[in-house]
C-alpha cells in the first residue's frame, strides 16, 4: 500500500510538472486567444497561479494521502485528460498551436501520465 501512495505522489508530481511546461507552452502560443478567453496574457497568468497553487496544495494530500487525496489526483488527471483531448481537436481541426513536436509530446505525455494516475487512485481507493 506504501509503495502504492508513492508510486501515486510521483506520478502527481510527473503529471503537474508537464501540465505546467504545457502552460508555458502555452503562453508561447497565445492559448487564451485559441479559447477566446478575454483579458489576454494577464488573466491568463492569474488563472495559472491559482490552479498551481490548488494542485501544489493537491500534491501535500497526495503525498500524505490525506483526506481529499483522491479527488486532487483524479482533478489533476482529468485536468491532463482534456488538455490532450481538446489541443487534439483544435489540431484535428487545422489550428497550428501544439503542433511542434515538442508541445505534442508533452501532451501525449501528459495523457499517458494521467492515465496511469487515475488506475494507481482506484487502485488505492480499492484497498483502504
Amino acid at each position: 500500500m506504501i509503495r502504492s501512495r508513492k508510486t501515486a505522489a510521483k506520478l502527481y508530481l510527473i503529471n503537474l510538472a508537464l501540465l505546467a511546461t504545457h502552460e508555458i507552452d502555452s503562453a508561447f502560443w497565445h492559448e487564451w486567444k485559441l479559447f477566446g478567453l478575454p483579458g489576454g496574457i494577464d488573466l491568463f497568468l492569474i488563472l495559472n497561479l491559482a490552479l498551481l497553487l490548488l494542485f501544489l496544495y493537491g500534491f501535500e494530500k497526495v503525498v500524505e494521502w490525506k483526506k481529499g487525496a483522491p479527488s486532487f489526483s483524479y482533478l489533476l488527471a482529468a485536468s491532463g485528460i482534456f488538455a490532450f483531448g481538446i489541443h487534439s481537436y483544435f489540431i484535428l481541426n487545422g489550428n497550428p498551436e501544439f503542433t511542434s513536436v515538442i508541445s505534442y509530446g508533452i501532451l501525449v505525455l501528459t495523457f499517458v501520465i494521467s492515465l496511469a494516475q487515475v488506475v494507481v487512485t482506484i487502485l488505492i481507493t480499492r484497498h483502504t
